[in-house]
């Protein structure tokens, strides 16, 4: 085996936290908010770093300060209100330009901004550009944006001046708006033509296209239109701009969501002549570790395969029982230089998009698909790391290498797990003892070391839906969740945690992977859901993924298992990329960084470049001028694509769900209460997955009223109730496939008056301002 370079000793994993006391009795609040205070005279708005930084905090000291700062949110805009959710907001942040005030500025509002989760967006008045007199020094200023469009803000904290609380600075204008609406294109008898829309918000609002507007529109075919002034009499009237798709079969289907939020699909004729044009890497410069057996594990589907591995005990008498692991990633960085055609579209993808019935990869096929991708019996360039493990899964030390490497073995994760499980193949016969077992010994020390740490444990079904060869949904399946898939998971977060500490050794600035706590708002909501199934969450209790463990722990085998691990992963904050770490609260890591995924991350591929500078591996790393401010800009913009990924992937599943169900109008199923509001019930098929609602007004003759804290919908007359998590038997009425809506008839029995499930007394909830005992008020023309 190669010897080691570039050691490191290891960091610990595990985020012990010290006790909350305040760290130093002549630290106080008044002294904090001072503070806070003169840096915002003085035109800046402090962080909790630079709060930490100004006090020289220790550990402990600054989880101080991060509780403190929460109490102080709480307190914002004069007294007891409840959380701004906006209070602070990250210095640099993709906004939408909404709309202008009344002296003609514009006003955006954060791009994703949950109003359900963190209350009303905060509107952020955007600076105009200035005009210099004198010439400026030669920097580009930034295009002007738009209403609707896309743009990077430097946000600057107000003191409520005009009612704004926000300012930004016009960084960037990331996309233009596009003045237009999506949907189907029907064609009618006379030539002229309907707009089916494929936004499930605008169902039902259908707009009709003369003959001299289709645009020579096909039946079937996706259009992009937009709207003429609407009359006061019939539907609005539509012309075309676009034609871009058939979506005459289902394989089309994620041609929608791709339109729909802008992913780019199509690589630029640089890009691609660019990606032809690389040459396979060399050994120059390299460390040769073909010899060594490293395998792949991957789906059995999976068409790039960007990382290997491999381990074997450590004869070191110093290691008792301890394990050398070795991972190695494709080496991307090779091939996609910064400021390529390659590297500029790949920032603009952020990452690969994965369809059921396609992928949008980050790459060209040239990169991800075959010169990057590890194939069994090739010879590849990777940048590896080497772990040395404790024999309880301790991480000793670790080392970076740079070097050429070739596949012993392609497995999928049910080959892999056979052989471990003693049913080996005619592939993993040969290697099952000296490659497959090894890799098994060391996973259970690191698997050791993993449940020392408690991070957060959710057990939620991932269903796959089953496509034939037109893309038409044939089953939906539950995968089964196999060791192997956990054994290279491990090793992934182990070489992760390894680059993030290397990288923080090397002072190398980097793009984190964090994941916030929990904010007090969805604590609260939580403990309301809990309160209705009769368990209390502690108050006082520390804010750790082990507390959610014991809950999850508490409620295991019972038929609230399921309704509650998706209520915690409700209750977590989104992972993020940045480029300042605060950690990551669902991993229970002090640290971390992503870097085992460069063909389909841009984040990793940052991470790969600066590992390279920082370890002196070649002249292809992170360029030396790389700031920490331009770092926060790919990282807010990777986030933000990473979220559109996830969103137009949902979109599109429920779409081939819908189109799977629409022939089954009539049939019952059975689910569960997924949510609610006053509009109605959410509800989550038990075999497929779908969602689909069921309007308040069609569960019967009563009049129901949410009450949020029991998370229910309460018959005002009657008492009866449907509770969030209730099982229920529901019928099929209407499937509107293009928008990926189902509508579903309750079929079962509400929960009577007097009983709930924590075994309390019930009754109807009552309207506001009404005191028990007297008539409920008229309501002239409403339905009961």
């Amino acid at each position: 085996m190669p010897e080691p370079s570039h050691v490191l000793c290891a960091q610990p994993l595990l985020t012990r936290p010290e006790p909350l006391s305040r760290p130093d009795a002549d630290l106080s609040r008044d002294a904090i908010l001072a503070f806070i205070e003169e840096e915002r005279a003085a035109g800046r708005e402090p962080g909790r770093r630079d709060i930490a930084k100004a006090f020289q905090l220790d550990a402990g000291g600054k989880i101080w300060l991060k509780r403190l700062l929460r109490e102080l949110e709480l307190e914002e805009n004069g007294g007891s209100g409840p959380v701004k959710p906006h209070a602070a907001l990250p210095a640099v942040l993709l906004c939408e330009v909404k709309s202008r005030d009344r002296e003609g500025d514009l006003v955006a509002a954060p791009l994703e901004w949950n109003e359900a989760d963190q209350g009303e967006a905060p509107k952020i008045l955007i600076e105009r550009q200035r005009e210099f007199r004198r010439k400026p020094k030669t920097v580009a200023p930034a295009a002007t944006p738009g209403i609707g469009d896309h743009v990077l803000l430097k946000l600057t904290r107000l003191r409520g001046v005009d009612g704004y609380q926000w300012s930004g600075r016009t960084l960037k204008v990331m996309g233009r708006a596009k003045a237009q609406v999506l949907g189907i294109f029907r064609a009618l008898p006379d030539g002229s033509g309907r707009l089916v829309p494929v936004d499930k918000k605008a169902q039902g609002r259908e707009a009709l296209i003369p003959k001299s507007q289709t645009g020579n529109a096909e039946d079937g075919d996706l259009v992009s239109v937009s709207f003429a002034r609407e009359s006061r009499f019939g539907p609005p009237q539509a012309r075309v701009r676009e034609r871009l798709g058939s979506l005459k079969s289902e394989r089309a289907v994620s041609l929608i969501a791709i339109h729909a939020h802008g992913i780019p699909n199509e690589f630029q004729p640089a890009t691609i002549a660019e990606a032809e044009a690389a040459k396979p890497a060399t050994l120059a410069g390299r460390e040769d570790w073909r010899t060594l057996p490293l395998i792949t594990i991957d789906p059995a589907d999976a068409k790039d395969h960007d990382d290997a591995v491999h381990a074997a005990p450590d004869d070191d008498p110093d290691n008792p029982g301890g394990h050398i692991v070795t991972v190695a990633i494709a080496d991307v960085a090779s091939y996609v230089r910064p400021g390529s055609a390659l590297d500029r579209e790949a920032l603009e993808r952020g990452n690969s998009v994965y369809f059921p019935d396609r992928v949008v990869p980050m790459l060209p096929e040239r990169i991800s698909n075959d010169l990057c991708s590890l194939r069994g019996g090739e010879d590849r360039p990777a940048l590896a790391v080497r772990l040395i493990l404790k024999a309880d899964g301790a991480k000793k030390s670790h080392s970076f290498h740079r070097i050429m490497m070739r596949s012993a073995a392609k497995l999928s994760y049910q080959q892999a797990q056979a052989a471990i499980d003693g049913k080996p193949d005619d592939l993993t016969g040969p290697i099952r003892d000296s490659i497959l077992m090894p890799l098994w010994a060391a996973y259970g020390s690191a698997a050791r070391a993993r449940d020392a740490r408690q991070p957060l444990d959710l057990d939620l079904p991932e269903r796959k839906l089953v496509l034939d060869a037109d893309g038409k949904v044939t089953r939906v399946i539950v995968p089964e969740r196999l060791a192997a898939h956990r054994l290279i998971e491990e090793f992934m977060i182990l070489a992760n945690v390894a680059a993030a500490e290397t990288l923080e050794k090397a002072k190398s600035p980097l793009i984190y992977r964090c994941h916030d706590e929990p904010s007090l708002e969805k604590m609260r909501a939580l403990g309301e859901v809990l309160a209705s199934i009769g368990i209390k969450l502690p108050k006082d209790a520390a804010l750790r993924p082990v507390l959610f463990n014991r809950i999850l722990a508490m409620i295991k085998g019972s038929e609230n298992e399921l309704l509650m691990n998706e209520v915690v992963l409700r209750t977590q904050a989104q992972a993020e990329y940045v480029a300042e770490n605060y950690g990551h609260f669902g991993l229970n890591l002090r640290r971390y960084a992503h870097f085992t995924s460069p063909i389909r991350r841009y984040a990793d591929l940052v991470v790969h470049r600066a590992l390279i500078s920082a370890l002196k591996l070649g002249d292809d790393g992170l360029p030396k001028s790389a700031t920490l401010a331009e770092l926060r800009e790919v990282a807010t913009r990777i986030s933000a694509a990473e979220r559109r990924a996830m969103a137009a992937e949902r979109e599109t599943t429920d779409r081939l769900i819908a189109h799977f169900l629409a022939d089954q109008i009539g049939s019952s199923f059975d689910g569960r209460i997924a949510g609610l509001n006053r509009a109605g019930l959410f509800v989550k098929l038990d075999d497929t997955g779908a969602d689909g609602f069921i309007p308040a007004s069609t569960l019967g003759a009563d009049y129901y009223r949410h009450d949020e804290r029991a998370h229910a919908l309460v018959g005002d007359r009657t008492g009866e109730s449907w509770r969030l998590g209730d099982r229920v038997h529901v019928k099929l009425v209407e499937a509107a496939p293009v928008a990926g809506a189902l509508r579903f008839e309750l079929l079962t029995e509400g929960r009577p008056a007097t009983s709930d499930r924590s075994g309390k007394r019930s009754r109807p909830a009552l309207p506001m301002g009404r005191k028990q005992g007297r008539s409920p008020p008229k309501r002239s023309g409403r339905k009961r």
